[in-house]
């Protein structure tokens, strides 16, 4: 039985006796790509959920092992947000054992902005480096990314915790292709990371643009050969030893080149 703890009128009651407390309780469910709402794990991730799309949470759980209840608990207050508990609960929708603060939101679409610089990931498969690039691309400044399906879904629990909540500050955009990205988005000047690429990338020659679009392909093939058209091709160099960079380290390298090379 879920227990209401507190709604954002600081009210107690016993029972979930609002259609949209009830509603909230129907949706809370072990989390399928299908489905019009997820899961934010874990106190940080929430927290970033509040502070970056609070208008589409509809509920936040604490575990009764969570120790810092009056932290969340006041957040919530403040942004009318429905505090409720069911222990029970996490075991269900998350495999990790410390895991005591969850929050439902309902899914949402992004719209890319036309005067900033993006990041563009064809296909990427991987839960974890897709969030793992988020967060870096949050913390690099770029907040504009740009996905080409098929891809990971974007709002997994996995790939929402990967990125510590940072998909929520951040604005994503799918498309069913590079062309239809590019169709829409003509001022960024395009640069494809590839291990062919015809251009060296270092910190004494990293392109200066204003507008840019850095283009990287999936964890297993990478960029095929068309992208060499595409924009101007540029390759990190590595060591021989390696085939090639796992592409979080890839973008996180070419994200801090084009913004911070030469500043």
């Amino acid at each position: 039985m879920h227990q209401v703890l507190s709604i954002g009128n600081n009210k107690k009651v016993s029972d979930v006796k609002t259609k949209e407390m009830e509603q909230n309780m129907e949706a809370v469910k072990p989390y399928k790509k299908g489905s019009d709402y997820s899961y934010s794990l874990g106190a940080f991730p929430t927290y970033e959920l509040i502070a970056g799309k609070k208008e589409r949470v509809r509920g936040v759980y604490i575990h009764s092992g969570y120790t810092d209840k009056e932290s969340i608990q006041k957040i919530c207050r403040e942004n009318n947000i429905s505090v409720l508990s069911d222990d029970k609960l996490f075991s269900k929708v998350s495999d990790k054992e410390n895991c005591y603060v969850l929050g439902v939101f309902d899914k949402y679409t992004d719209t890319l902005k036309e005067d900033t610089s993006h990041i563009v990931l064809v296909n990427p498969s991987n839960m974890g480096n897709l969030g793992t690039i988020l967060r870096t691309a949050l913390g690099l400044g770029i907040k504009d990314i740009a996905l080409i399906t098929p891809c990971a879904d974007i709002f997994n629990p996995k790939v929402i915790r990967a990125s510590m909540g940072g998909l929520f500050k951040l604005r994503v955009q799918l498309f069913d292709s590079f062309e239809e990205y590019r169709a829409k988005y003509k001022k960024q000047e395009v640069f494809t990371f590839m291990l062919n690429g015809e251009n060296t990338l270092e910190i004494q020659n990293c392109p200066r643009s204003e507008l840019f679009s850095l283009v990287f392909g999936n964890e297993a093939t990478g960029l095929d050969d068309s992208y060499l058209k595409a924009g101007t091709s540029v390759c990190i160099p590595q060591s021989p030893e390696v085939d090639s960079l796992n592409i979080t380290i890839a973008v996180g390298i070419g994200a801090f080149l084009f913004t911070h090379a030469g500043k």
